[in-house]
């Protein structure tokens, strides 16, 4: 199928061919190269405009895997690419919107393009040609470069579509040009430039997977522990030490609750009360490593910089979790949902940092004394009522907060040779 120009649009006489030498090959490089995509787009339509192609406005969408984002959409509109994110989870307008659009029409058929005359409202048949003709535009053109082995046949669309659904990767990558030339476009450059777009689409899906992987790797993994894995710490004997503050906690009374209600309450209770303990260590600088059940294990590194900072930035962590905690409990409650409590333990000192377990399965964690104790530490929780307990160690590095702490005691350690001293941050009256 060739584009081909609507009905309605006068041509004239056809202007010269595009000079578009050396575009493929910047394309091909600057993709082995791994490029950002906003910067390929960006070269791409300098490149196009430069060679007197009367573009104005050039959008590509194309899938990713994020927790939060299903989409991504890169838009120009000359000297810069602005980005637009789609959440995983549309709303039932942007559904709609989605439903109505190009690329939804292309993707659920068998045709590769669509051209439409923009002068003649009354004919539009999707509702952003009504925003483009607004905006003083006369043609637009979208085309689909498609993804997979089975692309070539149509009798294979609806495999093609179950790809595109669940790996973003076989997602087909979305192009589309609009002009305000009053002829529109001309049928043998936009043939010329069409005839660019995969490689375009080979260059973005390169760099595409690059950001996927480490998309995965941070979330799985922590940032620190997946920039590690991507630049080849995969050996089962790469491990390093490290002195860092660790971070215990769980919850309580998680497992009780699970016997009372339905298991998609049970993730909603779960992952709510995560969230509330977890975003207090990610803002002060805290790297989880793993969520273990109902709880989760997380490190400061100390050597990232002075090492009393980062002390005291895991003990604000805790105060923070202590004093969004009631507020937090108390709008569930209103709402008729379960409030579990807490018990987080803090800690220092020195573990191993790196790859543990199979030839086969590793798990990047710290391993260590330290961590025994540290769980031994969350342990005493429950028995001495108190919702967070600090080492003796972790209390004389953070010494500029100890206004904010009380010491509850010399308490023996399960398996620990010499009891320690503990103590616990002065919860909000």
């Amino acid at each position: 199928m060739s584009l081909s120009a609507p009905s309605g649009v006068a041509r004239g006489p056809a202007p010269e061919p595009l000079e578009l030498g050396g575009v493929r090959e910047w394309l091909v490089e600057r993709g082995l190269q791994g490029a950002q995509i906003d910067a390929l787009v960006l070269g791409f339509c300098e490149r196009v405009v430069a060679a007197g192609f009367p573009m104005r406005r050039f959008n590509m969408s194309i899938g990713t895997l994020h927790p939060q984002h299903g989409a991504r959409n890169y838009l120009w509109r000359g000297h810069r690419v602005n980005i637009e994110e789609f959440p995983r989870q549309l709303t039932g307008e942007q559904n709609e919107l989605y439903l109505r659009s190009p690329i939804h029409h292309l993707r659920a058929s068998s045709d590769i393009e669509l051209r439409r005359d923009l002068t003649h409202p009354p004919t539009f048949d999707f509702p952003v040609l009504h925003d483009l003709h607004r905006a003083g535009l006369t043609e637009y053109v979208a085309r689909l470069v498609r993804s997979g082995s089975e692309v070539a046949d149509p009798r294979n669309m609806n495999a093609v579509l179950r790809d595109e659904a669940t790996d973003p990767l076989a997602q087909s990558t979305f192009f589309s040009f609009a002009t305000d030339r009053p002829r529109g476009f001309d049928d043998a450059q936009l043939a010329q430039v069409a005839a660019l777009l995969p490689y375009l689409a080979l260059a973005v899906r390169a760099r595409s997977s690059i950001d996927i992987a480490r998309t995965v790797v941070w979330t799985y993994l922590g940032a620190d522990a997946g920039s590690r894995v991507l630049t080849g710490e995969i050996d089962r004997h790469s491990v390093q030490h490290l002195n860092a503050v660790i971070w215990l906690c769980d919850l309580r009374g998680f497992s009780s609750v699970g016997g009372r209600v339905p298991s998609e309450e049970l993730v909603e209770i779960l992952n709510a009360h995560l969230e509330m303990m977890a975003r207090p260590v990610i803002d002060h600088g805290g790297q989880i490593l793993k969520f273990m059940g109902d709880g989760f294990l997380a490190t400061f590194d100390l050597s990232r910089e002075d090492p009393q900072v980062v002390s005291l930035g895991a003990v604000d962590a805790a105060q923070r979790v202590l004093e969004t905690f009631p507020e937090f409990r108390a709008a569930r409650r209103a709402k008729g949902q379960q409030a579990l409590d807490f018990g987080i333990a803090l800690h220092l000192g020195d573990v191993l940092y790196g790859n543990v377990g199979t030839m086969e399965r590793l798990d990047f964690t710290v391993v260590g004394s330290a961590v025994n104790e540290a769980s031994r530490i969350e342990g005493l929780c429950r028995p001495l009522r108190r919702k967070v307990l600090v080492s003796s160690k972790l209390h004389d590095m953070a010494g500029l907060c100890h206004e904010r702490m009380i010491s509850v005691g010399v308490h023996a350690l399960r398996s620990i040779r010499e009891p320690q001293e503990l103590f616990t941050i002065v919860e909000p009256s």
